[in-house]
C-alpha cells in the first residue's frame, strides 16, 4: 500500500529525518509518536506529497510519487490522499456541506455527484442536521467531523491526520478516535496518524516511534524498559 524507502530530510544543517524505511498495509491504522522535533510532521508531509525528501522514495498504491510532474502530483494528492489537521481549517464563509464538497469540485466532479457524496458522509458523521451551518455555528467536535468528511469526499486510499484530536475535549476526542475505526471498517481506508496522545496510539493497529529522525526498533525500546526496570530495582 505505502512503501517508504530511505527517506532523508534536512533543513539547513539540521538533519530531521535520517533514513526512514516503512511499509504500511492497506486498511491499517498506524500512529506515529515521538517527542517534539523527532520528525513526525515532516515525515507525514513527505508521505502526503506536501514536501519533498532530500533522498529516498514514497510509493502509494504502486505509484512512486517522486516521478510525477507538478500537475500530476497535485491531481494524485487530490484523488488519493485525504488530510485532517489539528485545527479543522474549514473555510468560514462556506457551510459544512460546501466545505466537504470543495475537494470534489477540484477533482472535476459534478455538483450533483459532489453533493450526494457529501450528504452521505455527513449522514455517516451524524451531521445531516448541521449540513447548512457555517463553521462558527458548529462545536469543536462537529467542525472536526466535517473536516474528516472533507478528507473522505474523493474516496482517497489513505488519510493522513496530524494531531487530529489535539484541540478536542475528552468526549469529542474519544468519539473522533472511534470514528477513525468506523470509517476504516466501512470504507477500507488506510490511516496514518501523528499524535502525542498515547491513548490514541495504544488502540491503533501499530505504533511507529520516532526519535531524533529515526524509527526506534522494538528491541531498543525493550532494552530501555529493561534498563529502567533494573535501575529502579537497584534504587529500591
Amino acid at each position: 500500500m505505502i512503501e517508504i524507502k530511505g527517506i532523508k530530510k534536512s533543513f539547513g544543517n539540521l538533519e530531521v529525518l535520517k533514513g526512514i524505511d516503512l511499509h504500511i498495509n492497506k486498511g491499517e491504522i498506524v500512529s506515529i509518536v515521538g517527542p517534539s522535533g523527532a520528525g513526525k510532521t515532516t515525515l507525514l508531509q513527505i508521505i502526503g506529497t506536501l514536501d519533498n525528501p532530500d533522498s529516498g522514495s514514497v510509493s502509494i498504491d504502486g505509484t512512486d510519487v517522486s516521478t510525477l510532474s507538478t500537475r500530476r502530483l497535485s491531481e494524485f494528492r487530490n484523488k488519493h490522499i485525504g488530510f485532517v489537521f489539528q485545527f479543522h481549517q474549514l473555510l468560514p464563509e462556506f457551510s459544512a456541506i460546501e466545505n466537504v464538497m470543495i475537494p470534489a469540485f477540484i477533482a472535476g466532479k459534478s455538483k450533483t455527484a459532489a453533493k450526494a457524496r457529501a450528504n452521505e458522509l455527513l449522514e455517516f458523521m451524524g451531521l445531516s442536521d448541521r449540513a447548512h451551518h457555517k463553521p462558527s455555528q458548529l462545536s469543536g467536535g462537529e467542525k472536526q467531523r466535517v473536516a474528516v468528511a472533507r478528507a473522505l469526499v474523493n474516496e482517497p486510499s489513505v488519510i493522513l491526520a496530524d494531531e487530529p484530536s489535539g484541540s478536542l475535549d475528552t468526549k469529542n476526542k474519544a468519539e473522533l478516535h472511534q470514528l477513525f475505526f468506523n470509517l476504516r471498517d466501512k470504507y477500507g481506508m488506510t490511516f496514518i496518524i501523528v499524535t502525542h496522545d498515547e491513548e490514541l496510539a495504544s488502540i491503533t493497529d501499530r505504533t511507529i516511534r520516532l526519535r531524533d529522525g529515526q524509527i526506534e526498533s522494538p528491541i531498543a525500546e525493550e532494552t530501555i524498559k529493561e534498563e529502567t526496570t533494573d535501575t529502579n530495582i537497584q534504587e529500591i
